[in-house]
């Protein structure tokens, strides 16, 4: 593993990410202190967190949870935000699209980063580096599984929206975005995640009304995966990160990116993104082996593997076809 186990917190305050192992899973508890709040140094943490899951081949999942007892994340810590927008002369939406847009390449070259962060263009730089951090869990072969042990608004909320299954506790708990309450519009991706997948008529009569989804209306409009009881939050988040994770992470990540990135194209392209994210792993070591196999077993059986239940079955519990049957089979090397 290249993450450590343990803990990782600033000293002052006890927030951050807690980590802890479990097998090629992380499950990382974010302390944002009393409040459950989102500051700065939990998302340069989660960003490095991020980049490190995606690279190493034996991280396969991670779990998100809340360290609160009873939130997974509330929202982000309101001064961070209100002191970003301090200085500035007022600006129309053309000018900061220009700006948005000089932020990420700024974020792209650390040295020039590092001089930019010490200007009024911190904060700018920080919501884009999460913004980043947000569509590289999008685009990763990593499963990212939200285990929303509480209530979740706001980035909690749009955090929870840029992983790949939530699991939501039932309870007196909420889920959504606030952000109109406070005379702004939402900055982490909520407006374009929600909307992809419950749909534009339920997102933007939420959004505009800045009123949360309690577990019951959010499971059922698909802006959670699951709901069960808080106890059993973790432990279910865990079970199915560890599931999906069975199956090869270049192929996850080539299935994510098809999905996040190409379903929001027109049709043409994005069946040639398809395309491209198939033809790179045709071409892998273990998609050829897996499909000899395939061929071999279908030749020596008369049968095609897929077309027998419990062969299909034991494909779905270990993620793969193989020839293999003893108890090594799904193991990877």
């Amino acid at each position: 593993m290249s993450i450590n186990k343990g803990k990782t917190m600033t000293a002052k305050d006890k927030t951050g990410l807690e980590i802890d192992e479990h097998g090629t899973t992380l499950i990382v508890r974010i302390n944002g202190g009393k409040h459950a709040l989102l500051s700065p140094d939990i998302a340069t943490q989660l960003g490095k967190l991020v980049d490190r899951a995606d690279k190493d081949p034996d991280i396969r999942a991670v779990v998100f949870t809340g360290a609160h007892p009873d939130r997974f994340l509330s929202h982000a810590d309101v001064a961070w935000l209100q002191e970003g927008g301090v200085g500035f002369p007022p600006i129309d939406t053309r000018v900061a699209g220009i700006v948005s847009r000089m932020a990420r390449v700024i974020n792209k070259t650390p040295i020039v980063r590092s001089l930019a962060g010490m200007t009024r263009l911190k904060t700018l730089l920080q919501l884009d580096a999460l913004h980043a951090t947000f569509l590289k869990m999008n685009a990763s072969g990593t499963i990212f599984v939200a285990a929303l042990n509480g209530s979740a608004l706001a980035i909690g909320a749009e955090f929870a929206w840029a992983c790949d299954l939530r699991i939501m506790a039932d309870g007196d708990f909420v889920i959504g975005l606030s952000e109109v309450l406070l005379a702004l519009t939402p900055g982490g991706g909520g407006s374009q995640r929600l909307t992809r997948l419950i749909g534009t008529r339920q997102s933007l009569a939420a959004i505009l009304e800045g009123k949360p989804f309690t577990p019951a209306e959010a499971l059922a409009l698909g802006a959670v995966d699951e709901v069960v009881s808080q106890d059993k939050v973790l432990e279910r988040a865990i079970e199915r990160a560890e599931y999906l994770s069975l199956r090869s992470k270049k192929s996850l990540g080539a299935i994510k990116r098809s999905v996040y990135f190409g379903s929001s194209m027109s049709l043409s392209d994005g069946l040639q993104f398809e395309h491209a994210e198939f033809l790179v792993i045709d071409q892998s070591k273990e998609a050829q082996q897996l499909m000899l196999e395939y061929i071999a077993t279908t030749e020596a059986t008369g049968e095609l593997p897929l077309l027998d239940r419990k062969t299909y079955d034991r494909a779905l519990s270990t993620g793969r076809i193989s020839a293999r049957t003893d108890e090594h089979q799904g193991v990877r090397k």
